[in-house]
């Protein structure tokens, strides 16, 4: 259990004991209390890992997510979803209006946005066009 952890059980653990001992009249002072410390921790984690995460960037590295690159899998499971979802409705559009050829260019453009985002060609044309704007992540 890391330190700051720790620390928060044994204050609960204090908090409780003193409330034993005082009694329930001043069971919401010590709750106070105890919240206030416990949401200093909070303030504290988070400062840190924000810091922690501007130094990343300032050195020029991604921040790393909690599961080491699962916002990129569920960031292509999405595209991935959308479209399949929006094929459907391409396919009968593009069938009803250009019949074989309508149906051939909807999903030659279907594949061509899955294979743009899955080759991260997405990423590099969206950050060239940030940087030309002088915007950044």
């Amino acid at each position: 259990m890391p330190t700051h952890e720790a620390d928060l059980r044994k204050e609960l653990d204090a908090t409780l004991q003193t409330r034993k001992e005082l009694g329930p009249e001043y069971e919401s002072e010590l709750l106070e209390s105890f919240l206030e410390k416990l949401d200093r921790n909070v303030d504290q984690r988070v400062r840190r890992q924000l810091a922690e995460q501007q130094v990343q960037v300032a050195r020029g590295v991604r921040p790393a997510g909690r599961s080491g690159g699962g916002h990129e899998y569920w960031e292509r499971f999405g595209v991935a979803t959308v479209s399949l979802v929006l094929a459907v409705p391409l396919s009968a559009v593009a069938v009803a209006g250009a019949e074989l050829p309508g149906l051939l260019a909807s999903w030659a453009g279907i594949v061509g946005v899955n294979a743009v985002h899955s080759l991260g060609l997405w990423n590099l044309l969206r950050s060239r066009g940030e940087h030309r704007n002088g915007e950044w992540d």
